[in-house]
């Protein structure tokens, strides 16, 4: 009989039959979306294909280290893991309709009967032992099981590229928060430094005021300005803290376990080279965002299949085979033995409109996720050229303020030396020590807003994953 069965069900196995529903094919992108970026024609850019440890770039060791470490325990990061090993458990269930199913049981019991239903001879009281193995194969017949197979390998590679995407954010996060804590110790060094010219200032108008060569008012306008840039030194502390504790968080770390390097890190690093940016179709094929979109769509075009086989009869093969005994001495002879056999056939026929409801909403999910995808496309080189067009905009106006504040400082000091010289007021000199001040502070604001700039190319462009998976 074991025999039989199982030459039923592999015999069923080989059975081959056209899935209901439609077969995925993956959509076409734009044709222009594989061209060379508008943003590309930029010196500081180029056509290369863009790197996928683009934080290599910096060459800064330390941040290399930093990058490693949240990789390696970012919760976020973990939390994306978990996430996929979800979806591979939910794709090994579904996996498991592709083989036979089986159930074992056994069970005893002690049971009296009366004295009125008990027949002369037979004991009234007894033991009863049952044992069966119950085993069932359902026929794909019409694909049912091969697009729930199909489903769940899509929602996989849709997790999958989820968390590449956490990745690259997570990166991108870490590289800018520490650009920042660098950034910020610039600008803090540029407030210093101007508060110390002023404290000169200062002096130098005390001086003058004791002897006689100035005015009371000259003294008193100069210390309000030094006063006014000191007040801003709290805030940019305030600001390198927050970038210090994000940069902890991002890490795995609490904000008392960063490490001294990080918390003596001064210099913001530089790029040596042009960014290098590929085009448009290598693009796609790197953004995890456009991965994940396409791979929900492959799902949800194979759940229309899933609900389509519905509406066919479904067929499984079963069978049981167990045994009955009073006792446990004839729990496995000949006489007790039972066995089954036959195949089931079920089918929701005639009243199938519920059925055709589920495929409606299959293929309005499925047109959902094809626009998702689509619009994802569209999102992602519009973000990528907006991050190129901000990039060169930040730069063009770092160059500016760069020139600005050249000539400030020489300005400041020209008017100083005529001052001593008697040549002009120090309100002059003031005013020029101010203009001097200001082009520090925005041009120091400028450098960081280009390093901000880098990191949104770098991030819109998709690269850090593939090392990191």
């Amino acid at each position: 009989m074991i025999r039989h069965l199982t030459a039923l069900l592999l015999g069923a196995s080989a059975l081959t039959a056209c899935a209901a529903g439609p077969d995925y094919r993956m959509p076409a992108p734009p044709s222009l979306a594989a061209a060379p970026f508008i943003g590309a024609a930029n010196p500081n850019l180029t056509a290369d294909p863009a790197q996928e440890k683009w934080w290599a770039l910096y060459q800064d060791p330390l941040l290399d280290q930093l990058v490693s470490d949240a990789l390696a325990a970012n919760t976020d990061i973990r939390q994306a893991v978990a996430r996929i090993e979800r979806a591979r458990a939910s794709l090994r269930g579904a996996k498991s309709d592709r083989l036979p199913q089986t159930n074992l049981d056994a069970s005893e019991s002690y049971s009296r009967t009366s004295a009125v239903r008990s027949l002369p001879g037979f004991d009234r009281e007894n033991w009863v032992f049952d044992a069966g193995l119950d085993l069932s194969y359902e026929v794909d017949l019409f694909g049912r099981v091969k697009r729930g197979v199909e489903a769940a390998r899509g929602d996989l590679g849709a997790v999958q590229a989820d968390a590449d995407g956490v990745r690259v954010a997570v990166i991108a996060d870490t590289v800018r928060a520490y650009l920042d804590v660098t950034a910020t110790a610039e600008r803090l060094a540029v407030a210093e430094r101007t508060v110390q010219l002023l404290d000169q200032s200062v002096r130098i108008a005390g001086a003058r005021f004791d002897a006689g060569r100035a005015d009371r008012l000259d003294v008193i306008r100069v210390t309000s300005l030094r006063d006014q840039q000191k007040a801003a030194i709290p805030s940019l502390q305030a600001d390198r803290d927050a970038a210090l504790f994000r940069l902890a968080t991002l890490t795995g770390r609490t904000p008392q376990q960063l490490p001294d390097a990080v918390r003596a890190a001064l210099r913001t690093p530089q790029l040596s080279q042009p960014i290098p940016v590929g085009d448009g179709q290598a693009l796609l094929a790197r953004r995890p965002d456009v991965r994940a979109a396409e791979r929900r769509l492959a799902a949800d075009t194979a759940r229309i299949g899933v609900a389509t086989a519905d509406l066919y009869p479904r067929i499984t093969l079963g069978g049981s085979v167990g045994s009955t005994a009073l006792g446990g001495g004839n729990l496995f002879g000949g006489g007790p033995l039972n066995w089954l056999l036959g195949p089931l056939i079920s089918w929701a026929f005639p009243n199938q409109e519920s059925i055709r409801a589920r495929i409606g909403v299959a293929k309005a999910d499925s047109a959902a996720s094809l626009a998702a995808f689509d619009g994802t496309i569209l999102q992602a080189l519009e973000e990528t050229e907006r991050a190129l067009s901000t990039y060169a905009h930040a730069i063009d106006r770092m160059r500016t303020l760069s020139a600005a504040r050249d000539e400030a400082a020489r300005a400041a000091r020209i008017s100083l030396a005529r001052q001593r010289e008697g040549q002009i007021d120090f309100l002059t000199v003031l005013d020029a020590q101010r203009t001097l001040a200001g082009a520090e502070a925005e041009l120091a604001t400028a450098s960081r807003a280009v390093s901000f700039a880098q990191v949104d190319v770098f991030r819109a462009l998709g690269g850090g994953w593939r090392g990191a998976s």
